[in-house]
C-alpha cells in the first residue's frame, strides 16, 4: 500500500471515529485514501479552527482523540487556536497537517513554513513523517501521548510526496496499560492528616472529571461529610443538588467560596490544575496545608507547596481513602460555615427566577431558564466573554462532562462548533451553547455545518453589541472602558440564511418557553437574548461587600 493507505490503516487500529477539517492539495492522498475506510468519518468544516474545537470536545466527551486536519501553511495557522485550547484544556486531539513535497522544504518555496515548529508550543508533541517505515510508530506513538496524562493535542505533518511512496510496514496494535498508584503509606499518612483536621474542605480540578473519579468522590464527601468546591472545569463532580456540593470557583473577585478556604485547615486539592484558578489567588499568604492527589506531581510554584502528594490514578487514590474512611467510626468536622455559604448560594441562584422584565434579560435569569430546560444529562457549552463568568457562577451540574467551558486557553469562538461535535457524540441529549454576541460571530460559518449535518443543537447568543467581558473589567479597574462596542447582523435573517430556526426573546417571561420551542423544533436553533449587563458592576459591588458566615 502506499504511505497515505498506511496512515489510514493506522488511525483505523486506534479507534479513531471522526476527522474534522478543510483539506488541501498537500492532503489529496491522504483524502483519497481516507475515503476508502469504513471506520473513520471526514466531517467538512467551513474553517479549520471550528474543526480544531470539534476535535477537542469529541476528545473532552469521550477520553479518546479525534482529528483535525489542514494544509499546509495558512490552513495549518487556522488550525493553531483550537488546537492550542484542547492542548491547554488536556483534551486529547490528533492534529493532522499536509507540508509541500520534501524536495522543496530546504528553502523558500510558495506556502512553505515551519509548521512544525510552530506547532510545538501548543501541544505534546509535533513532529514530521521522514519516512513511510515510521508512520506505524509515530501514530502509535501520538495517540499514547495524546491520552497519557495530562491530555492533550499532538501534530503529525505528512509530506505531499511521502504520501505516495509505497510501503510495507504494518499498524501497531495498540496495547493498553495501568496506570501507577500512590504507595500505600503514602495513602496511610495523607489519611492521617485529613482525619486530624477540623475544617478541611476539598478543591476539585478539571482531573476530576477527565478520568471519571467522580463515583469515588461522591462517596468520599458522604463517608467524611467534607464540601467540594469545584474549577470550572470540574463542575458536576459532585451533583449540585448534595449537600455537599459548594458549588464553583474561579471568579476574579472573591466569592463565598473564598473564605471557606481561608477558614479550612487543610485543602485537598483532587485532580486540581493552576491554568485553571492560580493558588496565589487562594493561598497568597502561602500557608495553607495541601494535600496534593493528581496522576502527576505538583507544578512548582511557591503558593502552591503541598504537605504530601498522593501521585497515580485519581479513581484508585479516592478508592483506597474511602477504604480507610469507612474504618473509622467518626469525623469530628466543623462544616457549619460550609453549609451555610451553600445555602446563601442557593439563595442568590434563585434570586432572579422569576424575572418578568422587558427589553432585555437578565443573566441570572437567562441561567435559570437554561437549568429548568435542560435535563440531568444534557449538556451546556459555554463560549468566552463575560457570559463565562455568569454561568461559572450560576450554572451547576448533576453529572460530570454537562457544563464545558474552556478555562486553560479559554479561546472564544469554541461554543458553536463545539456544540456540534457534543451532539454527534450525544445525538439523543440536548446540546446548549451560549456566547456572546462577539465570541458566536467568530465561527458564525458553522451554522451551515450544522445544518449540514442536521444537528439537534440550540446557540443562545447574549447580545451586548460590545465585547463585555473586557468592557466589565476596565470599567472595574478604571471606572471607564474603551470603545469596544460593534454591531450586530438581524439575527432572524442571518437565522433563516443557513436554515436555522431564529427567535428574538425580549421578554424575560417567555425564555423557558422559547427554549423548549427551540429543542423541539427538530433543527439548529438561533436563540438571541438582549442581556441585562448593567449586572456586572452589581455582581462586583456585592462580591466585594461578601463577609464570611459566622
Amino acid at each position: 500500500m502506499k504511505a497515505s493507505d498506511l496512515f489510514v490503516k493506522c488511525l483505523e487500529e486506534e479507534n479513531i471515529e471522526y476527522i474534522f477539517g478543510v483539506p488541501g492539495e498537500e492532503n489529496a492522498d491522504f483524502m483519497i485514501s481516507l475515503e476508502d475506510s469504513n471506520k473513520i468519518k471526514f466531517i467538512l468544516t467551513r474553517h479549520e479552527q471550528g474543526a480544531a474545537f470539534m476535535a477537542e470536545i469529541y476528545g473532552r466527551l469521550t477520553g479518546n482523540p479525534a482529528g483535525c486536519l489542514g494544509t499546509l501553511g495558512p490552513g495549518a495557522t487556522n488550525l493553531i487556536t483550537g488546537v492550542a485550547d484542547s492542548n491547554m484544556d488536556r483534551a486529547p486531539m490528533l492534529v493532522l497537517t499536509g507540508q509541500g513535497s520534501t524536495l522543496r522544504l530546504h528553502k523558500e518555496s510558495h506556502q512553505i513554513m515551519d509548521v512544525v515548529k510552530m506547532f510545538e508550543p501548543v501541544t505534546k508533541w509535533a513532529t514530521t513523517v521522514l519516512h513511510p517505515e515510521t508512520i506505524p510508530e509515530i501514530i502509535r506513538k501520538a495517540v499514547r501521548v495524546a491520552r497519557t496524562e495530562k491530555p492533550g493535542a499532538v501534530h503529525i505533518e505528512l509530506p505531499e510526496d511521502l504520501a505516495k511512496i509505497d510501503t510495507s510496514a504494518k499498524p501497531i496494535k495498540p496495547q493498553r496499560y495501568m496506570r501507577s498508584v500512590p504507595d500505600e503509606e503514602v495513602i496511610d499518612n495523607a489519611f492521617e492528616i485529613i482525619a486530624s483536621s477540623s475544617r478541611p474542605i476539598i478543591l476539585a480540578g478539571n482531573g476530576v472529571i477527565r478520568k471519571d473519579a467522580s463515583k469515588q468522590l461522591r462517596k468520599f464527601c458522604e463517608l467524611t461529610d467534607i464540601g467540594v468546591m469545584s474549577t470550572f472545569m470540574a463542575k458536576g463532580c459532585v451533583d449540585k443538588d448534595s449537600e455537599h456540593c459548594l458549588f464553583t470557583i474561579g471568579l476574579g473577585s472573591r466569592d463565598r467560596m473564598s473564605f471557606l478556604i481561608d477558614d479550612a485547615d487543610v485543602v485537598i486539592t483532587l485532580g486540581f490544575d493552576m491554568v485553571e484558578y492560580h493558588p496565589s489567588l487562594w493561598n497568597p499568604g502561602c500557608d495553607k496545608k495541601i494535600i496534593h492527589a493528581d496522576f502527576l506531581p505538583a507544578e512548582i510554584d511557591q503558593h502552591y507547596h503541598p504537605q504530601i502528594e498522593l501521585i497515580g490514578d485519581l479513581e484508585h487514590t479516592l478508592e483506597e481513602l474511602n477504604i480507610r474512611a469507612k474504618s473509622r467510626a467518626k469525623f469530628l468536622y466543623d462544616t457549619s460555615k460550609q453549609k451555610q455559604v451553600r445555602q446563601d448560594m442557593i439563595e442568590d441562584l434563585a434570586e432572579h427566577k422569576d424575572d418578568d422584565t422587558k427589553g432585555c434579560v437578565r443573566p441570572q435569569k437567562a441561567l435559570w431558564d437554561a437549568r429548568q430546560v435542560l435535563g440531568p444529562d444534557d449538556i451546556l457549552l459555554s463560549d468566552v466573554g463575560a457570559h463565562k463568568m455568569w454561568i461559572a457562577r450560576y450554572y451547576h451540574c448533576h453529572e460530570p462532562n454537562t457544563c464545558l467551558i474552556p478555562n486553560g486557553f479559554c479561546s472564544m469562538g469554541f461554543a458553536l462548533p463545539g456544540a456540534i461535535a457534543a451532539n454527534m457524540v450525544y445525538p439523543d441529549r440536548r446540546i446548549l451553547g451560549i456566547a456572546g454576541d462577539a465570541g458566536f460571530l467568530m465561527n458564525v460559518q458553522e451554522m451551515e455545518t450544522a445544518k449540514r449535518l442536521n444537528s439537534n443543537i440550540v446557540i443562545m447568543v447574549w447580545e451586548d453589541h460590545e465585547y463585555g467581558l473586557i468592557s466589565w473589567k476596565q470599567q472595574h479597574e478604571f471606572g471607564k472602558h474603551t470603545d469596544l462596542s460593534f454591531q450586530n447582523p438581524d439575527w432572524e435573517l442571518l437565522a433563516k440564511s443557513f436554515g436555522w430556526n431564529g427567535y428574538l426573546v425580549e421578554n424575560s417571561k417567555v425564555l423557558q418557553s422559547t427554549l423548549e420551542t427551540a429543542f423541539n423544533d427538530g433543527a439548529p436553533s438561533l436563540v438571541v437574548v438582549p442581556i441585562d449587563y448593567r449586572e456586572n458592576m452589581l455582581l462586583t459591588k456585592r462580591l466585594g461587600e461578601l463577609t464570611l458566615p459566622m
